[in-house]
């Protein structure tokens, strides 16, 4: 196979990478963008909306171990390309065959497996051919470009929605195998480097786990995820419920869809400004006040459904920019934390508990909807909401006790 005969620049890299990520990520809203359709559709609870949601992170989890561990061992572009076949096959069968819980499940499992080669893999490529001065400020535009991903798969559902779901999910089939090809053709086979550090031994996160820096910022990316996900999850659900209320007819630029996605697209400047803040006064520090900020928001957004419309916009709008704040920081930060030899396997770990959480939310998200009144009812999203933020509330309470145990007992 013919290879480029020029390195690319870490700026060619950067653009490259954050481009692939865009057309690799155009299946991953497309679920919770027409959830409240589906549901209807196939006459789903609140619960099992929310599984068909999370099954897509367990897929995450399933495909992560294997397919991050691996960029120790072996090309990464050759896992990217395999991934986007995956997150194809996924989105188009969904297409084709989904139409019940189980089937729309299989399928979404399939899409998420694919996000977990591309995603993680994807920033290995960035790092391992990223030669510039300033690789944390390159991690925090790459992760920052996954709000953008999520931006564009909402609006395409959107856009595709009027002539029936099964053409959304179509749609969005074609942007991974682009990404693929692109990743393939882009960069030169790159072989796996020692660095005198001998590789931890595949599903081995042991070193990892006694990297207690490392697994400082996996814990804290856990929570993030949690509540991210969740968030996004059923944000467009959560308009739609609140555009019925006020009889807010928004079309197409202002629906449920759109409204969640424009909110997705002002992430990634949360998280470029959060890691820069991050990196001039202390990543731990930063991290902590975005936690506590986000938690007590997310308790108090869910009842805000009845206000005005542009009301609920403002206030998810400042819910996400402060989840989104201390996103770029905690990648960053376990990127810097790893163990020479161990960059694949760290971000496995980071990527498996992240989305661990990922798949847990949203169906969590559910069961509290569905427990305390229902999805026609305010005070239930209230609840479901807060219980996103519980968790940051909760790592911010247990880190500041123990700062203070320490600090009594010098």
């Amino acid at each position: 196979m013919r290879q480029p005969a020029r390195r690319l620049s870490s700026r060619n890299v950067l653009l490259l990478m954050c481009g692939a990520e865009l057309l690799s990520m155009t299946g991953f809203a497309t679920y919770p963008a027409l959830l409240p359709v589906l549901r209807a559709e196939w006459v789903l609870s609140n619960s099992q909306a929310g599984l068909i949601s999370g099954i897509f992170f367990a897929g995450y989890m399933a495909a992560t171990p294997v397919l991050v561990g691996l960029t120790d061992r072996i090309d990464a572009r050759r896992i990217y390309l395999l991934a986007t076949a995956l997150a194809f096959a996924g989105s188009l069968g969904f297409a084709l065959f989904a139409r019940d819980l189980l089937s729309a499940m299989v399928f979404q499992a399939m899409v998420g497996a694919g996000l977990a080669g591309t995603y993680m893999p994807g920033l290995r490529l960035l790092t391992d051919h990223f030669h510039g001065t300033t690789p944390s400020r390159a991690v925090a535009f790459y992760t920052a470009t996954f709000g953008l991903g999520t931006t564009g798969s909402l609006l395409l559902a959107g856009a595709f929605e009027p002539l029936g779901w099964t053409w959304a999910f179509a749609a969005a089939s074609i942007g991974p195998i682009v990404a693929g090809l692109l990743v393939l053709f882009s960069f030169p086979a790159r072989p796996v480097q020692s660095s005198g550090t001998t590789p931890a031994k595949f599903f081995d996160f042991r070193p990892v786990v006694r990297n207690r820096e490392a697994m400082g910022y996996i814990l804290g990316y856990t929570v993030h995820c949690w509540e991210l996900f969740g968030l996004r999850s059923w944000l467009p659900a959560f308009f739609a419920f609140s555009l019925g209320l006020t009889a807010t007819q928004g079309g197409f630029w202002f629906g449920a869809s759109a409204l969640a996605a424009w909110i997705n697209m002002i992430g990634p400047l949360a998280s470029i400004f959060g890691n820069e803040v991050a990196v001039r006064r202390g990543r731990k520090s930063v991290v902590l006040a975005v936690m506590a900020a986000s938690g007590i928001l997310a308790c108090l957004v869910g009842f805000s459904a009845s206000l005005p419309i542009i009301v609920v916009f403002i206030l998810m709008s400042l819910y996400f920019l402060l989840v989104m704040g201390d996103s770029a920081a905690l990648t960053a930060g376990l990127v810097a934390a790893a163990e020479s030899g161990r960059k694949g396997v760290s971000m496995a770990l980071h990527s498996l508990m992240g989305f661990g959480a990922g798949f847990l939310a949203p169906l969590a998200f559910g069961l509290v909807l569905d427990a305390t009144g229902g999805n026609e009812s305010v005070t239930a999203w209230g609840f479901a909401f807060a219980a996103l933020g519980a968790w940051s509330l909760l790592v911010v309470l247990f880190t500041l006790l123990r700062r203070r145990n320490k600090s009594e007992a010098v």
